[in-house]
């Protein structure tokens, strides 16, 4: 029985990075080379717009798309007001040269209604994990966008999550859906449509524990988060944040102390996932927050994103803290803080802790960084050249690091204190979903099709 049950947590990865929200493989027969002719068992091709993760139980693979039926032109860009002539003619550069005028600004995102003429579908697909048939599809919703979204952004950026018996899929400002693992919806609940900074949307995936569903609702207007009945969709408690749009997915924190729910922010903070009372704050600052927490036993590790002359920012909290545990000014340790580092290089991808040692990799310009997760000591920090924009988390598995960039470059380094990279895999996608692992095999998600690696 044991053994079975060890093979079954082996297989499912029911949430965004993983059972224990990691990226930690513990399966023994994954490839570590593939290509498009190579250790590659199927692909199929997504319809619509998504870059949620797919998420595994048993023989089943589940993601979220949103299908555009019509969508409506980019508003144009409003041209500025003519410049005096005076002003005009001292517009130049120190060579005497007339400087073109700054481009027009697009129309403000809160006051832009045209999506409110548009018409997206908004589906959830199961495949077959043997052969990546379909094996069902179900529309969630259809209709107008609950928000603007930039253009550059979609509406199916969340991962779903599962337990084996139900399946939750939000999708942000456009609904949250409860399924039977068979598409039958069980449930839905609309937890309203905020302003996003700048129409960038939502990312935040929901969380589950024991029989209550989390979802983390960070925005310009009413952040908040909001524990559910996970059989019902009934409110169960609800929390509002002093906070304005934020990325990072929460993470259930189980430590010898007591279990927790931590969530990302400008503040982190820590919440009785019960209850929904606040344990810890912790000020984090940085720029942006997108990466999520990881936890290691007894130690948490999260950060914020930099941006320009902002840079990120990395904290190491210990188990049991309690109150504000805020390193005083000048400090980098309190009662709650183990280590921490002001100007880490943390960025959009996750970090990823791996046998002592925390890794964080650059979005842009394939830099890592590898310090000494006890200690918060760097330990290398070094360039990878080519490697594009990088918005997955990495992953480890066995005595190897890998991590994908979005043009499909899968860079496989030595785990470990020496930097090392043993060789490249290539498949021709974007990717930008963070991968799945099975008890053989990974699901890499692109924005074109989903890809099943095996031997």
């Amino acid at each position: 029985m044991l053994a079975l049950l060890f093979n079954s947590c082996m297989q499912n990865w029911p949430q965004f990075r993983g059972p224990e929200s990691n990226m930690v493989a513990k399966a023994k027969n994954l490839p570590d080379i593939w290509g498009p002719s190579e250790n590659i068992r199927w692909s199929s091709e997504i319809e619509g717009d998504s870059w949620t993760s797919p998420v595994v139980w048993g023989n089943k693979v589940f993601y979220s798309s949103a299908i555009p039926v019509k969508v409506a032109p980019e508003p144009e860009r409003q041209a500025p007001p003519p410049r005096p002539p005076a002003e005009a003619a001292g517009n130049a550069d120190s060579a005497g040269n007339a400087q073109n005028p700054p481009p027009p600004s697009p129309p403000d995102p809160k006051e832009d209604r045209s999506y409110l003429g548009e018409v997206y579908r908004w589906e959830v697909s199961c495949l077959d994990l043997k052969t990546g048939e379909l094996l069902w599809k179900t529309v969630a919703r259809q209709g107008s966008p609950g928000a603007k979204k930039h253009a550059a952004t979609n509406y199916a950026s969340e991962t779903p999550v599962t337990d084996g018996n139900r399946l939750y899929v939000y999708f942000g400002m456009n609904g949250l859906y409860c399924y039977d693992l068979d598409g039958t919806l069980l449930w839905e609940k609309d937890l309203g449509a905020y302003f996003t900074q700048n129409g960038w949307g939502t990312g935040s995936s929901p969380v589950l524990y024991k029989n209550m569903l989390f979802v983390q609702v960070d925005n310009e207007e009413h952040s908040f988060l909001v524990a559910l009945n996970a059989e019902t969709g009934d409110e169960v408690w609800k929390k509002d944040r002093e906070e304005a749009t934020n990325y990072s997915t929460p993470i259930i924190w189980k430590n010898s102390v007591r279990t927790e729910l931590v969530t990302g922010g400008k503040t982190a903070r820590s919440y009785d996932p019960g209850t929904g009372e606040l344990i810890w704050e912790l000020k984090v600052a940085g720029f942006y927050n997108i990466p999520s927490p990881v936890a290691m036993r007894d130690r948490l590790y999260l950060g914020n994103a930099g941006f320009n002359d902002t840079p990120g920012t990395l904290f190491c909290v210990r188990a049991g803290a309690e109150g504000d545990i805020s390193p005083a000014e000048g400090e980098s340790t309190s009662s709650g803080v183990v280590w921490s580092n002001t100007d880490a290089p943390t960025a959009n991808p996750s970090p990823l802790i791996y046998e002592g040692l925390l890794y964080l990799l650059s979005s842009r310009g394939g830099e890592i960084s590898c310090f000494d997760a006890a200690t918060g000591e760097l330990v290398y920090k070094e360039k990878i050249d080519k490697v594009a924009g990088c918005w997955a988390s990495p992953w480890a598995h066995g005595d190897k690091i890998f991590l994908t960039d979005e043009k499909g470059v899968t860079q496989v380094l030595k785990a470990g204190r020496s930097f090392e990279v043993l060789h490249q895999n290539m498949l021709e996608d974007k990717f930008w979903a963070s991968v799945a692992v099975t008890r053989d095999a990974y699901l890499m998600k692109g924005t074109d099709r989903i890809y099943c690696i095996g031997k």
